[in-house]
């Protein structure tokens, strides 16, 4: 996972913000509790918040999977004329890596790490999606605190069935006995984002 760009645009979207409610631009830059609830809130100016990143090596099918997702991708070509290796491309496995470049707004991120995060979505698929939160949260923290699964987004399950590893009847058992409101939307995102550095933890002793 690699961050190649990430658009210094915050002071922008406060002017923007501004422009909705008759103030006019400054120059000082916003609060992180702003960041936070601008990003919740989801409102326009988010857009001009926007990132460029890198997976390289992914498997080939991984890489259709995140392909659906409404944001440009820039994928490797498979096409014979362009192979670096003697294996035509109809012969190539579905594991075949390619490297993966994305480039984003904030409200893209929201919408495909929503099913991306689920534990409906592919094991690989999903570590792309963890690897990209962990990288991201070193430089934009706010922004990647508000990539959470769907369940976590909707508060509760919206799935034909609930997935195998029962994440959010675990995530709700985590709320109970910490005594976190997981109807107040920032206490629930906060509680992921705890619950979520403690399992990938966990997973990696």
């Amino acid at each position: 996972m690699r961050i190649n760009y990430i658009s210094d645009a915050w002071v922008r979207i406060k002017n923007h913000c501004r422009t909705t409610v008759n103030k006019v631009f400054t120059e000082n830059k916003p609060s992180d509790e702003f960041k936070r609830n601008l990003l919740i809130s989801e409102h326009s100016p988010i857009r001009l918040l926007e990132i460029d990143w890198s997976w390289l090596n992914i498997p080939y099918w991984a890489s259709t999977e995140w392909s659906r997702h409404k944001f440009e991708k820039f994928i490797t070509s498979q096409r014979d004329d362009r192979m670096i290796d003697d294996t035509p491309r109809g012969k190539k496995p579905q594991d075949a890596p390619v490297n993966y470049d994305g480039y984003a707004n904030a409200q893209n991120t929201i919408d495909a790490w929503r099913k991306r995060l689920c534990y409906q979505a592919t094991p690989e698929a999903r570590k792309l999606a963890e690897d990209f939160k962990v990288e991201l949260h070193q430089y934009e923290p706010e922004w990647s605190d508000i990539l959470v699964p769907n369940c976590v987004y909707r508060c509760g399950c919206p799935e034909f069935a609930m997935c195998k590893e029962r994440f959010f009847a675990r995530f709700c058992k985590y709320c109970e006995e910490n005594q976190i409101n997981i109807k107040n939307i920032k206490e629930r995102y906060a509680a992921y984002n705890d619950f979520f550095n403690y399992e990938r933890e966990a997973n990696h002793e």
